[in-house]
């Protein structure tokens, strides 16, 4: 413990370290304030190791000058002026990947999305009338348009679409859902939660796995507001099923006076079977069968930018827009212009396939996906040569995103092995490199999967085994 205290005591002060000229450029460059606090976290970190390492003299000489003390500091000033959020590569195969920010923007949103955000724009203003107008105007034809909604609203995400729709038709009064649909997505995100918040009393009907009409029948009361349906886009129930159609429900609303809605969750404007994946609900059909409201996600399937659609009857419409809470869930002016672009190619079908990258690699060729793997596996014997070994497999993807939960697609990887390093430790190396590179394991290979890699990552991809491989075992 003496060692431990005398190394600590040799530490030096922070405006020892400032006087320094290396240190002191740094100020230059950033700030005094920006510098300080990566020298007080370096030198934290010199203090932690010497509390927890085994062997106290682990610092040559333990003198402690800059010289020694200088990987800390490069390290902390990078800590400190890099970006938190950043790029990443994705590898794993996973299309529509929560954690890694869903849904990739088609080129023409992006190339929206920087215009408007560079330059004023007429959010809430008409043109032709020379006055104030409604930001949603820009996507409420589109939308009525691609889907045969009579009317439009567009929040900040499915869970306040939600919560605002839930609000307005039924604060006070009996929502009645199947038992079998009281979903919870990733967050902790539980319906009946955003039930109660919205004010709306839950009804369950139904057992877990079988719900039938005269089930709602029995449950609808005088305090009835709303008859709710669930797709349960996460999860599936196999086996002696049974659940109620939305045009048998609509029958019923209409019957007893009850609006009903559907939540899509990841909604889809594509007949996903025509391409070999798993059905999922596609928001025409839904709208065709006559219920009231529906509302799902803006990126996740249907490849835009995160938001809450709500489509649905004029008059239902009319009155969430007019909920106060609107307000606070309304989305802003990036959001429309990236999703006002990435509806329009929605307008001709095969454009939308190859332009809206998730689409693209949900419905990509196994002639192509091999085809990438073959030019990724040579560009890695290029620069590696004997390395690492690599090797070209068949595997499957997951479409990701709470979508199409059953589906495995088939798909193409690039194994990689070092003798040096195991499966993790590249991995590990990988997701450290700048930008990270996140790839999967599978029987101890590390996998590289095609179909979630864009070829112009292919030099990043590369760079990041160079330096994996690299570096000291």
């Amino acid at each position: 413990m003496e060692d431990r205290r005398a190394l600590l005591s040799r530490i030096p002060k922070v405006d020892e370290i400032l006087a320094d000229p290396r240190v002191s450029g740094w100020v230059a460059e950033y700030s005094r304030g920006v510098v300080v606090q990566a020298v007080r976290f370096a030198l934290e970190s010199v203090r932690q190791r010497i509390l927890t390492s085994p062997e106290p003299g682990w610092i040559g000489g333990a003198r402690f000058s800059v010289e020694e003390l200088m990987p800390y500091l490069r390290e902390a000033m990078e800590r400190q002026v890099a970006r938190r959020l950043s790029r990443v590569v994705n590898a794993t195969g996973v299309v529509i990947h929560t954690n890694l920010g869903r849904s990739l923007l088609c080129s023409d949103a992006v190339a929206h999305l920087e215009e408007v955000s560079r330059c004023f724009s007429n959010l809430e203003y008409d043109l032709e009338k020379g006055e104030r107008g409604s930001r949603y105007v820009h996507v409420d034809e589109l939308l009525c348009n691609l889907t045969g909604a009579e009317a439009s609203l567009v929040v900040n995400n499915n869970a306040a679409a939600v919560l605002l729709v839930l609000n307005t038709l039924a604060e006070g009064k009996e929502v009645i859902v199947s038992r079998g649909q009281l979903v919870e997505i990733g967050g902790a995100f539980r319906i009946p939660d955003v039930m109660r918040r919205s004010g709306a009393r839950l009804v369950e009907v139904g057992t877990t796995n079988r719900t039938h009409i005269e089930d709602y029948h029995r449950a609808i009361g005088q305090e009835t507001a709303l008859l709710l349906k669930v797709h349960t886009s996460n999860f599936r129930i196999v086996g002696f099923t049974s659940e109620v159609a939305g045009r048998d429900l609509v029958d019923l609303g209409r019957e007893r006076g009850i609006p009903v809605m559907e939540d899509l969750g990841s909604g889809c404007f594509v007949d996903l079977a025509r391409y070999g994946l798993g059905a999922e609900p596609m928001v025409q059909d839904s709208l065709e069968t006559g219920i009231d409201v529906v509302t799902f996600s803006g990126d996740k399937l249907l490849g835009g930018p995160q938001a809450g659609i709500i489509l649905g009857r004029k008059e239902v419409i009319r009155r969430v827009r007019a909920n106060p809470l609107n307000r606070a869930l309304r989305i802003d002016k990036l959001t429309l212009a990236a999703l006002e672009s990435t509806l329009r190619l929605y307008l001709d079908r095969e454009r939308a396939l190859a332009e809206i990258p998730t689409l693209a690699m949900l419905t990509v060729s196994p002639k192509e996906l091999n085809r990438k793997a073959r030019s990724l596996q040579r560009k890695i014997r290029s620069r590696l040569g004997g390395a690492v070994e690599t090797a070209v497999r068949n595997e499957t993807s997951q479409v990701g995103g709470g979508a199409c939960p059953l589906e495995e697609l088939p798909t193409r990887v690039v194994s990689v092995r070092s003798e040096t390093f195991s499966s993790s430790q590249l991995e590990e190396r990988l997701r450290r490199h700048r930008p990270p590179v996140i790839a999967r394991i599978r029987r101890d290979e590390l996998l590289l999967d095609l179909r979630t890699i864009r070829e112009e990552e292919f030099p990043v991809l590369v760079d990041a085994l160079v330096e994996a491989v690299g570096q000291g075992g």
